[in-house]
Formats: structure tokens, C-alpha cells, sequence
């Protein structure tokens, strides 16, 4: 095979595009948490406590299922901004074939075995017997959209990968406009109840499915998307197959880090819990804010890489990076600033107002460790450089488990927050540690 002939120009690498592909992607994740408070909200209007909790750890136990599959959307995002990168315009639209189809599988996959996943996850609950009748009638209803949903992460990716991120922000906010619409409806006028909140999401991801494909319909215009013999490449079906891998176990691990940090939490009683799930909150924000200029990156890398560019994918490293340190330092600001504020806002408990004030100095200083391990996932996603990821971040994992086990002792719950932020200073640098082998890869890349 002949090498792509880069026929075009790139396009320029400026403040302005970056904001560009960021901005949408952040009001996007700003509707996520607006949609759980309205769901609970409205469940909460029956004046019951069951119904609150059943569809609390539902969407718990879905959402983390479904999560699972995420690595659709970052792997989706570097394979297709790489091909993007090269001009390979053929395999652009076949990679999302491969992902659909993957995302497919493993939607009906998951209502096959609903019976084993429901029984497994409510094994672990310790909700009164109403809540868990309540919570798997909500699952059962649910699940059927398990194709759809999943499929969301593999268009999402798609989108991003082709700067189209104005596009995941409608899909977003279309799906949970829809959503927060459905549950008033058949909630407080139909008197449906956690079955009504269920068929909402239900039908909203479907439409949120539905219109993400169809802002993906320039990859369907063309047959190449139906090559079936390059669809089911044995080489590139194997190098989706790891990449995906990787960061499946590497999201997996950063899951067991931020589970174990709650679970370890409980030790030091319900105040304490309380008030680190409410700090936790703020990393949330942040990361909400710094998805958008993390995604930036990973499409920007990837179209570097797919060029072979080395001196561009430096780059677009470096100007990415400079928006996820203005994120994380005016965070860091806000924090410090407003953080008792939102503290009061969040809580009404004196004691946990209280409580939180003592470790909100680690919510400080958060934003400013992390901001560099939060960048370099998204370098090295759009780098597809997986196996980097995966390893470095079982480097951190074990740096996570040994401050736990040396600092728990010492400062109590201190010593749990400061175990959780030096596994974020160890990612960060164990990965910037292995940047230079990214442009590397670019020129071996341009090379080949």
C-alpha cells in the first residue's frame, strides 16, 4: 500500500480552535449533574424515601455498568482523529462501524444477562427489601436501552474526533431536556413513579442515540463504512481490541482508587463520610471542566500523530496544557475562596459543615496536583500510546496503596486525602516521564 499523500494543509493549532472543540464539551457535562438533582427532585415529590433511594441506586448500578464500556469513546477518539490525521478518510468511517458494532453487541450482551447483573449488584446493597423491589423494577425497564446508550460513547467519540464537538453538546442537552421532561410527565402528572422516571431515560437515550447517529451521517454517505473484509481487519480489529483493553484496565484501576477512598472513608464515622463525599463533589467540578480541554487534546494529539507531525503534536500539548492549568489554578481559586460557601450550600448538617472545613485545604491544593496526570490522560489518548497509560497507572495504583497503608495510620482521614492526591502526582509524572516516547512514536509514525 502506497503512504497517504497529506494533500491538504493542516489546520493551524491556536487558542481559538481549542476553545472551539473545549467549550461545547464543557456546558455538555454541565447538564449531567443538572439532570440527577431534577430526577431525585422529582421522585422526591412522592413523599416517600424508597422511591428516592430505589432510583438512586439504580442509575448507580447502570451507570456504572455502562460505564464499563467507556473506553468506546476514548478509543474511538484517538484510532479516528489518527486516521482524520492521515487522511485516511476510508478508515474514519470504518472505525465507527467497528465501534457500533462493538457497542451493539454489548448492549444486547448486558439484556441477556440482566437476571446475573441485577442479582449481583443488589447483593451488595444493603437497602431495606422496598428499595430493592423498587430499585430492580427501575433496572429491568432500563436496561433495554443498553445498545443505545452504549452506542452514545462510540458516536460521542466519533464527534469529538472530528471536532465536532458543538454536536455531543446538543446531543447532550437534547437527551436530558428530553429526560427531565419525560420524568415531570409521568411522574407528577401520570403518577407513574420510579417506572415513569425509567421509561423517561429510556425513551431520552434512544432520541439522544438517535441524533448523535444522524450528526454522524457523513461516515454513512459513502460505502466504505460497509467494507465488511476491512470492517473485520484481523490486524486493526487486534490493535482496537488492546488499546480498548488498556484502557479498560486502567479506568478499572482509577475506579478501585476513588471506591476504596469512600469505602476507607467509613471507618472514621458518618460525619467524616459525609463530608468527603461532599469535597468529592468539587473534583467532580473540576473535572467536569477539564474533560473539555482534555478531549481537546486527545483530538489535536491524535491528529498530530496521524500526521507524524512530532513538532505539532508538541504543540498541541503544550497549548492544551496551558487551558487545563488555567482550569485547575482558577478552580484552585474558587476552593479556596467560595469552598465554605458551597460547603454550606451542599450541607445542612452543622457537624458536616464543620467537618468539611477541616480538609477543604486538600480540595485546595487537588486541582494544582492533578491538573497535570488529568492532561496526560488525554494526551496519551489521542496518542493511542494505551499501554503507557495502563502501566503507569498500575505504577500509581501501588503508590496509592502504599501511602494508604503508611499515611492512614499517621493522620487518620488527612492521611487518607493525602494518599489520594499522591496517586495523582505519581500518574502525572509517570506519564510525563514517558511524553518523549509520544514524539517518538510520531516521527517512527511519519516514517512508516
Amino acid at each position: 500500500m502506497k503512504p497517504v499523500t497529506l494533500a491538504t494543509p493542516p489546520q493551524e493549532i491556536t487558542h481559538k480552535r481549542i476553545l472551539k472543540l473545549a467549550v461545547p464539551l464543557v456546558l455538555s457535562n454541565a447538564t449531567v449533574p443538572i439532570l440527577g438533582a431534577v430526577d431525585l427532585g422529582v421522585v422526591g415529590q412522592m413523599g416517600e424515601a424508597a422511591p428516592i433511594g430505589a432510583v438512586g441506586l439504580g442509575a448507580i448500578i447502570l451507570t456504572t455498568v455502562f460505564w464499563i464500556f467507556g473506553f468506546l469513546r476514548m478509543g474511538t477518539v484517538g484510532l479516528v482523529g489518527q486516521a482524520a490525521g492521515a487522511e485516511d478518510h476510508a478508515e474514519v468511517s470504518i472505525i465507527l462501524t467497528r465501534a457500533l458494532l462493538i457497542a451493539l453487541a454489548a448492549g444486547f450482551t448486558l439484556i441477556l444477562l440482566q437476571p446475573l447483573i441485577f442479582a449481583a449488584a443488589l447483593s451488595m446493597s444493603h437497602a431495606s427489601a422496598e428499595v430493592e423491589t423498587l430499585a430492580y423494577s427501575y433496572l429491568s425497564i432500563r436496561i433495554w436501552t443498553a445498545p443505545a446508550a452504549i452506542s452514545i460513547y462510540a458516536l460521542t467519540g466519533w464527534l469529538v474526533a472530528m471536532e465536532r464537538t458543538s454536536g455531543v453538546f446538543w446531543v447532550q442537552l437534547v437527551m436530558n431536556s428530553v429526560n427531565i421532561l419525560l420524568s415531570i410527565i409521568f411522574v407528577l402528572w401520570l403518577d407513574m413513579g420510579v417506572q415513569g422516571v425509567a421509561i423517561g431515560t429510556v425513551i431520552a437515550e434512544l432520541i439522544g442515540a438517535g441524533l448523535a447517529l444522524y450528526l454522524c451521517r457523513d461516515a454513512f454517505k459513502h460505502p466504505d463504512w460497509r467494507k465488511w473484509v476491512q470492517v473485520f481487519d484481523r490486524a486493526k480489529l487486534i490493535r482496537m481490541a488492546l488499546l480498548n483493553t488498556d484502557i479498560l484496565i486502567r479506568s478499572a484501576l482509577l475506579m478501585v482508587i476513588f471506591s476504596s477512598f469512600v469505602f476507607l472513608g467509613t471507618r472514621f464515622g458518618d460525619v467524616t463520610l459525609a463530608s468527603n463525599e461532599v469535597l468529592v463533589q468539587f473534583m467532580y467540578i473540576t473535572a467536569y471542566a477539564m474533560d473539555g480541554f482534555a478531549f481537546a487534546a486527545e483530538t489535536l494529539i491524535a491528529r498530530a500523530m496521524g500526521r507524524g507531525d512530532a513538532s505539532r503534536l508538541r504543540r498541541s500539548a503544550l497549548m492544551t496544557g496551558f487551558w487545563g492549568a488555567v482550569v485547575c489554578v482558577t478552580t484552585a481559586l474558587a476552593f479556596a475562596i467560595f469552598g465554605p460557601w458551597l460547603i454550606d450550600l451542599m450541607a445542612k448538617s452543622p457537624d458536616v459543615q464543620s467537618e468539611a472545613r477541616i480538609y477543604l485545604p486538600w480540595m485546595v491544593v487537588a486541582p494544582l496536583i492533578g491538573c497535570v496526570a488529568w492532561m496526560m490522560d488525554g494526551i496519551f489518548i489521542g496518542a493511542t500510546q494505551s499501554r503507557d497509560m495502563r502501566n503507569m497507572m498500575i505504577v500509581s495504583f501501588i503508590v496509592y496503596w502504599l501511602a494508604v497503608w503508611l499515611f492512614l495510620p499517621l493522620w487518620g482521614n488527612h492521611g487518607l486525602w493525602a494518599a489520594l492526591l499522591v496517586s495523582f502526582l505519581a500518574r502525572g509524572i509517570t506519564l510525563s516521564l514517558r511524553y518523549p516516547a509520544l514524539e517518538a512514536a510520531a516521527k517512527n509514525h511519519k516514517q512508516a
